[in-house]
């Protein structure tokens, strides 16, 4: 499956350019009166910018939700691989008795029968470049899936350790270096796994009462 790091690597950039803002705009003012009170906004923020990361190769290997989603679409492409293999095969083996065969065939016959297996050929390859499309797309739907689960759960988890930014992480995504203390992947996988055993009723979900303290 496409990687989660690339589906996010879009955030990072973001990230990237607002920490470049943030620092030049402390190395010069502006008389203009809308950039200095932008200017103004951004000092607020980042005096006290609160920023983590998610290693995404770990996020991956360990959520929960995406190894079944994984497995299920693994399960799908083995199940139209074979199918469509069958057709090939059977395929073949009509060529291979037409072969055997053509001789004992009128010209008329043959010509019919050769025909008929092109057509069949050419229905073949359609049937390929379907089934194709198809993993494509529920490849493709699978992850805005993924990413809407990861994200959504961000969202909330953020604001509530109140993280301005949270960045994914791994090789080659253009972070040589991140401090270990702002990684947060262990404590993300903890509650994205349990969010979604939740859901699938694997655990109970938690009761909370009206001051949102757990029961």
């Amino acid at each position: 499956m496409k990687n989660l790091s690339t589906v996010l690597s879009v955030v990072l950039l973001a990230a990237v350019a607002v920490l470049f803002y943030l620092v030049l705009s402390n190395k010069s003012a502006s008389s203009d009166p809308e950039v200095a009170s932008l200017d103004s906004s951004i000092d607020r923020i980042s005096g006290d910018l609160s920023i983590a990361y998610v290693n995404s190769d770990t996020l991956l290997s360990k959520y929960e939700y995406f190894k079944d989603i994984s497995s299920d679409l693994e399960k799908k492409r083995a199940k139209l691989e074979s199918e469509y293999r069958n057709r090939a095969e059977g395929l073949q083996r009509e060529i291979q008795n037409f072969q055997n065969t053509a001789q004992n065939m009128t010209m008329n016959q043959a010509r019919a029968k050769e025909e008929e297996l092109t057509v069949k050929q050419q229905n073949l390859y359609q049937y390929q470049q379907t089934l194709g499309q198809q993993l494509v797309e529920e490849e493709t739907k699978l992850n805005e899936q993924l990413y809407n689960a990861v994200s959504g759960y961000l969202s909330e988890f953020s604001g509530s350790n109140k993280y301005h930014l949270v960045l994914t992480y791994t090789k080659g995504s253009g972070v040589l270096y991140a401090d270990k203390r702002l990684d947060i992947t262990d404590e993300v996988i903890k509650g994205l796994n349990k969010s979604y055993l939740q859901s699938k009723g694997v655990i109970p979900t938690d009761k909370t009462d009206s001051t949102g303290v757990t029961k």
